[in-house]
């Protein structure tokens, strides 16, 4: 594997919480649990806010906090200050179609702001927010060129992206439509 630059990953809380132990063999859990090795040896770094953190310390795994502890040793932790972005938040509001999109975009738009401000990466489970922020994206332009990447899906094909430099894949972004 040739060096490729190390990444800045946003990965939400639900990615920390499935990670499983070095005995899971369940899916959902093996496939957590090995991307986040592969982040952690591949040599990228996880972004956190104050938000990212709180959430992480309340859900994590004991594979995960182990993990974590094992990134801060590397100094593979990346802490931004203060990623919120109030113009974004409030086009993110007003592209929603009803109040329950609203509060599922809101609860994770500080990973988009944490992305924005980073290398423009999410790494979450979060099926339906994917979906209501690929549909918001043709409304919010700044949100357009976030990747976001479920390690629980294609699992083989992200654990490849993650050795081959985490690179920009247009298929992930959330402006990116399948046309049929």
């Amino acid at each position: 594997m040739s060096l490729k630059a190390s990444k800045r990953l946003v990965i939400d809380a639900d990615v920390a919480q499935a990670a499983g132990g070095k005995d899971a063999i369940y899916p959902k859990p093996k496939h957590c649990r090995d991307f986040l090795e592969a982040v952690r040896v591949i040599c990228h770094r996880v972004v956190m806010t104050d938000e990212i953190k709180k959430e992480w310390y309340e859900h994590q795994s004991n594979f995960t906090r182990t993990w974590l502890y094992k990134m801060f040793g590397a100094k593979k932790v990346e802490f931004i200050e203060d990623a919120s972005n109030p113009d974004l938040r409030g086009k993110i509001m007003s592209s929603a179609h009803s109040k329950k999109d609203c509060e599922v975009m809101i609860k994770d738009i500080h990973l988009l702001e944490a992305a924005s401000v980073t290398d423009n990466t999410v790494i979450s489970m979060d099926e339906n927010a994917h979906d209501l922020f690929k549909d918001a994206s043709s409304k919010v332009g700044e949100i357009r060129t976030i990747l976001w990447a479920n390690p629980d899906t294609d699992y083989e094909a992200k654990i490849r992206w993650l050795e081959e430099g985490a690179e920009s894949k247009e298929n992930w972004k959330l402006a990116w439509r399948d046309v049929k």
